[in-house]
């Protein structure tokens, strides 16, 4: 009898543990939501006028999620958990400084997006703290990259550049707040 009791709390002690820890995650899995897996990324709509950057920027954030979340793109909205819509804005180039014949030294390239991240109930899964529109559920972002003529870069290179730091910002947005 004597021995029974602390049997008893330590059996109890033993199963509120084990119960504790059941729902823990462990890491980059914490970062992001537990009930998506999947995710499609529709071709990403352009307002600008320069060819192609919607389809640089889709496939960007693709190998972006691929690469740094445990989510799996999918070709289809229908067999995905989640659809995150992105839309470029904007683009501009704007030279920031020129030498003394009026040539470009240094020009600045930025790119603006909105994002929509929603799961099949049409219900955003983006934190509401970084969505300034609640009623679109839009997060606008933007990126820059800067350009050196003089040192042979090109206008591709670095709109490249600009795409691949919006795609890391449009990813980071999937993760959780802590």
């Amino acid at each position: 009898m004597a021995l029974a009791r602390p049997l008893t709390v330590l059996v109890a002690a033993t199963l509120l543990t084990i119960n504790g820890c059941a729902a823990y995650r462990f890491g980059n899995e914490t970062l992001y939501a537990p009930d998506v897996t999947t995710v499609y990324v529709p071709m990403i709509e352009s307002d600008s006028f320069r060819r192609d950057l919607g389809e640089r920027l889709t496939e960007a954030v693709v190998k972006e999620i691929e690469a740094k979340t445990p989510f799996k793109v999918v070709g289809t909205p229908d067999g995905a958990d989640s659809v995150l819509g992105a839309r470029l804005l904007n683009d501009r180039k704007v030279v920031t400084v020129e030498n003394q014949n009026d040539d470009p030294r240094t020009v600045e390239i930025g790119m603006t997006a909105e994002v929509t991240w929603i799961n099949r109930r049409r219900q955003p899964l983006c934190p509401p703290t970084n969505v300034p529109l609640p009623a679109e559920l839009f997060i606008p972002m933007g990126q820059t990259a800067a350009q050196l003529p003089e040192a042979g870069q090109s206008v591709a290179t670095q709109q490249q550049v600009a795409i691949e730091r919006l795609a890391q910002q449009i990813v980071a947005t999937m993760e959780e707040p802590w």
